[in-house]
Parts: C-alpha cells; structure tokens; sequence
C-alpha cells in the first residue's frame, strides 16, 4: 500500500533544515566583508563608514575637530606628532525575516514549491547577515496554528535556530488542512514585534490573496521601519499555456481543470512598492539557489 505521505518528503516538496544550512558557501561566494558602503553623498562616492565601533580601522596625523579621545599615544610618541585612531562603524543588525507558508504558497510547477523557494532565499541571505555580524529573526504566515516567532540572534547558533524554525513550520503547513489564505496584516504585525530599533523586515511571498488592507499596513509600517520584498514566481503563473490541466488538492481530492489564455499583462508590483520606499527583488523558482544567491546579496547591500 502506497505511502499517502511520500509525495510531501519528495525533493522539492518537503523542506529541510540540513539544506538550508548548506547553502551558507554559497551565500558567502564572492561576498566580500561590509567594510564599504555607500554614502549619502553627490555621486553615490564609495568611501569607509569611520565610528566610534571596537575595531580599529587606521592611524593618521591628528586634524582639527578630531575627537582628543581617539588620540594614539604610540603612534603620537613615535612620531613626535600627533595622531589620532578611527574605528570602523559598529552597527546591531538585525534582520526579521517572514516567510508566507500560507497554502497558496503551497504550489508549484517547476524544481520547487513557491514555499520552498521563499525559504532558500531567505536563509540564503540569513547566511549573509550573519556572516557579516548581524542577527537574524523570523516570522511565519501560515493557515492553522502560527509557528512560534523566533527573536534575532547572531552566528552559526542563530542560523540553525532560522533554519530549523523554518523546516518545521514549513512540514505543519504541508500536514494542515487544505484552507483558505489568512490575512497577512497579523503575521506583519508579529515580524514588527519582533524587530528592535533599527531593524529590518523582509518579506518572502508571492503576494496572493494578501488580505484587506495589506497595503496600508505595509505602506504605513515602512514609515517606520525599513522593509524589503522577496516576490517569489513561478514559471507557471508568469506565461501560462492554455489546455486542460490535472490537479490534486491536500485532501487528497484530484480533478482536471481547464486554463484559457490569459492576456499578457506586466508586473509592476516591485516598481510599485519601490515608489513607496520598499526595496525588492523577484526570484523565480526554477533558477533554484544558484541564481537567488546573486539577488540576495544585492539586496543585502540595501539593508
């Protein structure tokens, strides 16, 4: 007798934390450290952030309006001039990510789940917070019981906390009832619980059935917070070819039902959230994370 449970652990379909811990060399493939970064300046001038962090940054000749306390007394000493230490910046970074496992997330037609593809995204730029120093958190909208949220932390320790926080939510949204999409005002609400001052929010979904008032909430919470997108696509959804298509539903239900050709129409949803101050980029599933890496770090660069 058939196994009903094997379709949800093939690859593609189930989600496991192991993977997602694997893909922290790819993640740092070619990263270089934060060390520079742009500045508010005409031209967008690529310069070093200097502060007042631990780490020390360089030696040169005191100038006026330095800080007398920065002074170093071995450089000053064996010069007979003075001179004075920076430091680079030291900034907590923490991150809150929240990953839509609502069931229409629950799809896909290529390599992968939309689901899944949402979660290689974001461990993937989890790998590169926290390779930087940063912490990472995380959220999960989900139909049924919602996943307990996990707080920011930092380093390998913090990571297999997000990644395997994400599988196991991700395997009780594959086991729920099949239902409708929840809302995702509250699971935004519980992201912003989560992110201390200064933090950032992003977001993995493909945005279906967002709920009423999604975009007022978001709008009004990147007043105050930075927010950045993930717009998860499936090849399906983007070009889809009429016929007759077979289906088969959590219940076990399957049927046949048929898709007429639909209009192409563009997707402005990136450029409209962009209007509103929310960075993002789209990750299409079939390019697995080979091709979401270079996305992630672009748009690490932001956060």
């Amino acid at each position: 007798m058939a196994n009903p449970a094997a379709p949800l652990a093939a690859p593609g379909i189930a989600l496991e934390a192991g993977a997602l811990m694997g893909l922290r060399h790819l993640a740092r493939r070619g990263a270089a450290p934060r060390t520079r970064a742009l500045v508010g300046l005409p031209g967008g001038i690529v310069t070093r952030r200097r502060g007042r962090g631990s780490e020390p940054d360089d030696v040169r000749p005191w100038a006026e309006g330095d800080d007398v306390r920065h002074i170093d007394r071995n450089s000053t000493a064996r010069t007979g001039q003075l001179h004075t230490r920076t430091h680079h910046e030291e900034r907590d970074r923490a991150v809150v990510m929240l990953a839509d496992f609502r069931p229409s997330m629950l799809f896909g037609t290529r390599r992968a789940l939309r689901s899944v593809a949402a979660a290689e995204a974001l461990a993937l730029l989890g790998w590169r917070v926290a390779g930087d120093g940063g912490r990472v958190g995380l959220a999960v909208a989900a139909a049924g019981a919602e996943p307990v949220p996990l707080r920011p932390s930092g380093g390998g320790r913090g990571m297999a906390a997000l990644a395997g926080a994400l599988a196991r939510a991700h395997a009780e949204a594959l086991a729920a009832p099949l239902r409708p999409d929840p809302p995702l005002a509250p699971a935004l609400a519980s992201a912003q619980a989560l992110l201390p001052s200064g933090g950032h929010l992003v977001i993995a979904s493909a945005l279906d059935a967002p709920g009423p008032g999604f975009e007022a909430v978001l709008s009004a919470l990147a007043e105050r917070v930075s927010v950045s997108l993930i717009l998860v696509s499936d090849a399906f959804e983007r070009a889809t070819p009429p016929g007759l298509y077979p289906f088969a539903t959590a219940d076990g239900r399957r049927g046949t039902g048929r898709v007429g050709r639909a209009p192409p129409a563009g997707d402005d949803r990136l450029g409209r959230w962009a209007r509103l101050g929310i960075e993002g980029v789209r990750i299409d599933v079939e390019g697995g994370p080979d091709s979401f890496a270079p996305l992630m770090e672009r748009l690490d660069a932001v956060l």
